[in-house]
């Protein structure tokens, strides 16, 4: 496991819970030590080239970092190291068009490649992360015990070829962007009623039977219940690319898809405006993913 970030670090240790050896490297030597002293089953290592010798062919490195430059260098060095016959997986939010160049590079020496597009946020380690995998039929079976271990019943599928796993979860992002969109403006809506609303108890009470029940639901009911009026936390809501690739391939492809627009483009307003809606937004990326919020006086 390259990268032992919020997601990377909890992801290595529920697979050491079930029985799986880790290798483990990230560029932070807290995060490793993090990491190998909380299991028996990690093993630390100090460099990429360090971690490739200390596994035995096929090896499997499943890289966790951050997209764009920082994939792309840590894949390119890897390649570098491993020989034919082993495989990469990318884990992170990589647009799926560089997962493609990826696995079509890789190829030419050998070396599989697996695009895995991970959902679960900070609670995966306890929940399970969900999996959609983009790969060669041959790579998703050799690789499907260390999905079965990583996601809960049910949670991981080969949903197409390398790309089809960070295309899927592109998707996914963007309908994530929707559905908050839609629970920040009920909500602002509920918070600015004269009616003196416990804003709080009415997520708590939509969460037991109502056609909006949701993980998001149980999230925004749990930052309610610390802040019923969303007081220290800021509306600006950050945006980390998934939804404006949507948004773009929806374009490309003709495709209406105005829910997800409008909540990609209040995210650009939310950097002007500080309402109830976009508060909420905040805190629901804040109590999924551990996303960093701004406090109001900021």
């Amino acid at each position: 496991m390259v990268g032992l970030g919020k997601m990377g670090a909890n992801m290595a240790l529920r697979l050491c819970r079930g029985g799986h050896r880790v290798v483990v490297f990230d560029v932070n030597p807290d995060a490793v030590s993090g990491v190998t002293e909380t299991t028996e089953n990690a093993t630390s290592t100090s460099s990429l080239e360090d971690l490739v010798s200390k596994l035995e062919p096929p090896r499997a490195v499943w890289v966790m970092v951050p997209s764009g430059e920082i994939t792309e260098s840590t894949i390119e060095a890897l390649s570098e190291y491993l020989d034919e016959g082993d495989t990469i997986i990318d884990g992170g939010n990589s647009r799926y068009t560089d997962s493609i160049d990826h696995a079509a590079a890789l190829k030419k020496e050998g070396i599989g490649f697996v695009d895995a597009g991970t959902s679960g946020g900070i609670w995966g380690l306890d929940e399970g992360f969900c999996l959609m995998i983009g790969a060669e039929p041959h790579e998703y079976e050799r690789l499907a015990p260390v999905f079965a271990t990583l996601a809960p019943d049910n949670g991981y599928a080969r949903v197409g070829p390398p790309g089809a796993g960070h295309f899927t979860k592109m998707i996914h992002n963007g309908v994530e962007y929707a559905l908050m969109q839609a629970y920040g403006e009920g909500f602002d809506i509920l918070a600015n009623s004269d009616l003196d609303l416990k804003v709080d108890e009415i997520a708590d009470v939509w969460r037991h039977g109502s056609v909006v029940r949701s993980w998001l639901l149980d999230l925004a009911a749990s930052a309610l219940k610390k802040d019923p009026g969303l007081e220290n936390i800021s509306g600006f809501v950050e945006d980390t690319g998934e939804g404006r690739w949507t948004i773009e391939t929806a374009i490309d492809q003709r495709t209406p898809a105005p829910a997800i627009a409008t909540a990609l483009f209040n995210r650009f307003a939310s950097r002007r405006e500080d309402t109830f809606a976009n508060r909420m937004i905040a805190a629901l990326r804040h109590e999924f993913g551990g996303h960093a919020v701004q406090s109001r006086e900021r």
